[in-house]
């Protein structure tokens, strides 16, 4: 199943966001903590390495993800060069008043009124960015919704003489390449619902889920895993919630199964539960590229029958 949602605005917002950042100091990159690469717009990068800007990294919903494997991200991303990362709530007052003291150490130069640190918000549909602009303002001042890309327009506030705030629309990339991204996209709400069938989503997070965490499914609906497969499990969920389908003989309503299984990982109510490693990433992406050149290979046979021959001789 491959997921590809690019709604038109998104087209602008990318052209907009390319010229605010010439007039920005620091890139406030707002990931999902779940799946934090995943959730990483590589349209970000490539505009904040043109304009060589540092990047806060902010994994948001961390009070939901594995704590464990949030500690390996924070790890892997402090690898790389000109990037700081930080795991937190976004509807944590706490969380929130450390950022810009954060953003400044990525740009001490900025620090006067003279010479205000300018931070720009970026990120994904429905990650928090909004819930950040309002906790950062302590005002409302951007529109908060439980669907992806409710803000649609760019703004600017300056908080003080000391600090300004450029807040952008949720821009996702014209080509999701790896299908499981889209897929851990779509169930955690970063994809609109028109995208994506919530029986598919719902599967595969499923499995997922009886791979990684089957005590917390277990623990949640309460009936025994051993020999279930994905299917199962959501037939178990609607039997448990007595998800039936009226006048059908009693037949199961997986759709509401789904939406079940779905909203109890959106919520955190399943428990504390990530969908990519920094381990499980490279082995999807290794995956991925062999799958590329696999087809590569099929579609120009003649070529590589001839990179054959040539390690032959």
């Amino acid at each position: 199943m491959s997921i590809q949602w690019y709604p038109g605005h998104m087209t602008q917002a990318r052209k907009k966001a390319g010229e605010t950042l010439a007039m920005a100091d620091v890139v406030v990159e707002v990931l999902d903590a779940r799946l934090p690469q995943a959730s990483s717009n590589p349209m970000i990068h490539e505009l904040r390495t043109f304009r060589q800007r540092p990047c806060l990294k902010l994994l948001n919903k961390a009070d939901i993800a594995d704590p464990a494997v949030t500690k390996a991200w924070l790890e892997h991303f402090g690898k790389q060069p000109g990037v700081m990362a930080v795991a937190i709530s976004c509807k944590k007052p706490g969380d929130v008043a450390k950022i810009p003291g954060l953003a400044q150490k990525l740009a001490p130069h900025r620090n006067d009124a003279v010479k205000p640190l300018r931070l720009m918000i970026m990120g994904i549909p429905n990650v928090g960015k909004s819930t950040l602009m309002n906790a950062l303002v302590k005002k409302k001042v951007a529109a908060v919704g439980d669907q992806p890309a409710v803000t649609k327009s760019q703004q600017r506030i300056d908080i003080s003489s000391r600090l300004t705030i450029y807040d952008t629309p949720g821009m996702l990339w014209p080509k999701i390449d790896h299908p499981i991204d889209g897929l851990m996209m779509a169930a955690s709400h970063s994809v609109g619902v028109n995208a994506y069938i919530d029986d598919e989503v719902a599967t595969w997070l499923a499995g997922y889920l009886l791979e990684h965490y089957p005590a917390l499914l277990q623990a949640r609906y309460g009936f025994d895993l051993q020999g279930m497969d994905a299917v199962a499990v959501l037939e178990g969920i609607a039997r448990k919630r007595g998800c039936i389908i009226k006048g059908r003989g009693g037949e199961l309503d997986l759709e509401k199964a789904a939406g079940i299984l779905l909203n109890d990982y959106r919520t955190g109510t399943l428990g504390r539960i990530s969908l990519e490693t920094p381990t499980l990433r490279a082995t999807r992406q290794a995956e991925l590229e062999k799958a590329a050149s696999l087809t590569v290979d099929r579609e120009n046979p003649e070529k590589t029958a001839a990179t054959d021959e040539d390690a032959e001789h």
